[in-house]
């Protein structure tokens, strides 16, 4: 560890620049076209989900929801969830992105702003490179290291998480701390607090690495901010505008129905912790998260790793299975971390691999071995047979009344105040906030069930202020009957 900690101590150095530096870190114009073919194939591939009917409710729905009722000035009540937005994770970088909609309200503004978040990260890798010392082709290499890690694949085609911005936000905020730049610092870390609540864990980490890498005044400043605002959202905003506790509290609930009984029971249940922490699950959790980059990390030089402990701790302890994945996102705040630990071993010529050839090629096997690619020809394939009616269907959805839905119709249909999935339940649901009910008896969508849509079926099929308005392969369209309408079938 003393020699982990001479390595990051470099961090204290000044920067000097000479004009050569200029050129030297300028953007090659191979890297920029790569960043934007990855930006364009990120997007290209989330879209084409969207479009096949395999995005939820849970979660862009819930996203789309909250910006599009932000940009229309009312209040972002989900109704996906049933409150406030804030309620969810504290996100208040929903905010900004309303601006998006004013231009023209639509779902793929999510999904382009995922994109290009998550390519904009291979820039700052560059950078960071570059600045530990590293040759311009180790940059390089390590920029493709970060675009093939699987997650990053992954997690774009998973929907929509803010905290996918917090990435290169994490990586601009260390480069900042380096080149002693306290404004682009600052910003960088208050767009990572304002991503989700939980990263305000992994901005105290990051301020403790930086004490002990010597950027004293950057360290204490990241771990006040971090350690205040977790208890300004978690304990404050949070439960304001949900009137309950954070909802990952439940997955955590063998240690308690709240942040802090979590907390002291970490403390005052050590074996507990360790039963969960010591599992076949979490073991392979750890090697699918390590192999991609296994080739560079060296035990002297793991210091930055300390960034990513909050998150990792938060996953291998969650009852939650997504969370020891490499398919959804909750290991995405770990990248920045892992990358500049190999880039400390590269810059005092450690690690398996050195050269960027080889580097580059262990990257592209790990991706090919753990991203989900192959879900193009399978999973995502799995609606194909009722696509064009749900298309039919959303398009005889004319007013921006309440709708009732499956899980994968929502985030078609969340440009409204009041869109609910119709799951176990929802039979014996009041209908009267609602002007349509859209089913799918194929494909009855995620958390619900054909014995729901059967029941919700028979039940609108008898009453008299509904009726039938489209119906193919299987997808119903039941619309309310206005006044208007009803006069006209008297008449």
């Amino acid at each position: 560890m003393g020699q982990a900690r001479n390595t990051d101590s470099a961090m204290a150095e000044a920067v000097v620049l000479d004009p050569e530096d200029f050129v030297r870190g300028k953007l090659p114009r191979s890297l920029w076209l790569t960043i934007l073919g990855a930006a364009a194939v990120l997007m290209i591939c989330s879209s084409l989900r969207h479009g096949l009917f395999q995005s939820n409710a849970y979660d862009l729905g819930i996203f789309d929801q909250a910006v599009y009722m932000i940009s229309t000035g009312a209040e972002p009540l989900v109704s996906l969830i049933g409150f406030h937005a804030l309620g969810d994770h504290g996100a208040f970088v929903l905010y900004p992105l309303a601006l998006l909609y004013k231009i023209f309200p639509s779902v793929y503004w999510l999904l382009a702003v995922q994109a290009i978040a998550l390519a904009s990260g291979a820039f700052f890798v560059w950078h960071l490179a570059l600045d530990y010392g590293l040759k311009r082709s180790q940059a390089i290499a390590l920029s493709w290291v970060y675009l093939l890690y699987p997650v990053v694949f992954n997690a774009n085609l998973f929907d929509f998480h803010p905290e996918v911005m917090a990435v290169p936000a994490l990586l601009g905020a260390i480069w900042a701390a380096r080149r002693r730049n306290w404004l682009g610092f600052l910003i960088a870390v208050v767009l990572v607090l304002s991503c989700k609540a939980v990263l305000s864990l992994t901005i105290a980490a990051l301020g403790l690495w930086l004490l002990l890498a010597q950027r004293r005044s950057f360290g204490f400043v990241a771990l006040a901010l971090g350690i205040a605002w977790f208890g300004i959202s978690t304990q404050v905003i949070i439960p304001a505008f949900s009137g309950e506790e954070a909802q990952a509290v439940g997955r955590y609930s063998y240690l308690g129905d709240s942040v802090l009984g979590i907390l002291k029971n970490l403390v005052l249940k050590p074996q507990q912790v360790v039963s969960y922490l010591f599992t076949a699950a979490n073991l392979e959790y750890l090697v699918l998260l390590l192999v991609p980059f296994l080739w560079g990390l060296s035990p002297r030089h793991l210091l930055p790793l300390l960034g990513a402990g909050p998150t990792l701790f938060l996953n291998l302890l969650a009852d939650h299975q997504p969370q020891k994945d490499l398919t959804h996102q909750y290991a995405l705040p770990m990248l920045p971390f892992f990358l500049v630990a190999i880039m400390a071993a590269l810059a005092a010529e450690r690690g398996w691999l050195r050269r960027p050839r080889w580097i580059m090629v262990w990257a592209t096997v790990a991706w090919l071995a753990l991203a989900k690619y192959g879900y193009f020809g399978s999973l995502y394939l799995s609606q194909l047979d009722t696509v064009g009616a749900m298309q039919g269907a959303i398009a005889q959805v004319q007013t921006k009344g309440g709708v009732l839905t499956a899980s994968q119709i929502a985030p078609h249909l969340t440009h409204r105040a009041l869109v609910t999935m119709a799951e176990p339940g929802s039979e014996s649901l009041d209908l009267g906030p609602y002007d349509y009910v859209l089913l799918n008896a194929k494909h009855p969508g995620w958390a619900s069930s054909p014995e729901t849509v059967q029941a919700l079926t028979e039940r609108l099929d008898n009453e008299s202020d509904w009726q039938r308005t489209y119906e193919q392969d299987g997808v119903v369209l039941f619309e309310v009957i206005s006044e208007a309408k009803a006069e006209e079938s008297v008449n």
